[in-house]
């Protein structure tokens, strides 16, 4: 081969760009990339590695110590406390009985008395109905609490028979005159036909304080000196002597 033809054969081995650089052969990289199914690969691959940040984010994020500032606090009957860690999620709380005690006789010695009228229990016979019946101006009404009397018709000292705050202290022309109080619990003790009040509305009362004198009112004048005694629980009226001595 001449010289002329060896430089033509050069020439066309080793071929050269627009710019006069001799041309190389595409990288694995570069042949890589123009693979039409790469770049979908590339993005599901960074979606799931963006997916398990964010669950092991979430995992730690739920393993905190739970939130005491919204833990319930809830003192039992015997002081101790009991504490509840649960959210409020909307529902009522429910009131507790803060009343430990017992009704107590509205007298200083239930000896001393006698229940004069009854209680109007719809269950009871039709005689006992007939006793706890309260006759006023040709009406009958049922007695919704109980009377107390001594066997020798004197005065005696009419006593708190639980601890509450006076809501009522006044007097009635026909019931005589009247306190009534309240207990932390919403228990309400009424006391009618009284004399010689001893205590005026908001007063706070403790169990076994003086409240007055027993004595004569024109409802009941037929009974003589006697206390009229009520007992109320969630507005409505109960059997005294059910409740008396018990919790």
């Amino acid at each position: 081969m001449n010289e002329q033809n060896k430089n033509k054969a050069g020439h066309e081995e080793s071929p050269k760009n627009a710019l006069g650089a001799t041309g190389a052969k595409p990288s694995s990289w570069k042949r890589a990339m123009s693979k039409k199914w790469v770049f979908p690969a590339v993005y599901m691959a960074a979606i799931a590695i963006l997916l398990t940040v964010l669950v092991v984010y979430q995992g730690t994020k739920t393993t905190k110590s739970p939130d005491l500032s919204t833990s319930t606090i809830t003192e039992n009957v015997d002081g101790s406390t009991t504490t509840d860690s649960s959210k409020n999620e909307g529902t009522t709380a429910t009131a507790v009985n803060t009343n430990s005690e017992a009704i107590a006789w509205p007298v200083e010695n239930e000896k001393d008395v006698k229940v004069v009228m009854p209680f109007y229990d719809n269950n009871d016979s039709a005689e006992v109905h007939k006793d706890a019946m309260v006759e006023y101006k040709d009406t009958f009404t049922p007695n919704v609490g109980i009377d107390l009397a001594r066997k020798d018709d004197k005065p005696f000292q009419v006593l708190a028979a639980l601890s509450g705050k006076v809501t009522r202290a006044e007097k009635n022309p026909v019931l005589g005159q009247i306190v009534e109080i309240t207990s932390p619990d919403g228990t309400k003790t009424v006391y009618q036909s009284l004399t010689d009040l001893k205590v005026k509305k908001d007063d706070e009362i403790k169990q076994g304080d003086a409240l007055g004198t027993a004595g004569r009112n024109e409802l009941e004048k037929d009974l003589g000196v006697h206390v009229h005694f009520e007992v109320y629980q969630d507005n409505k009226p109960v059997n005294p002597q059910t409740l008396l001595g018990k919790n």
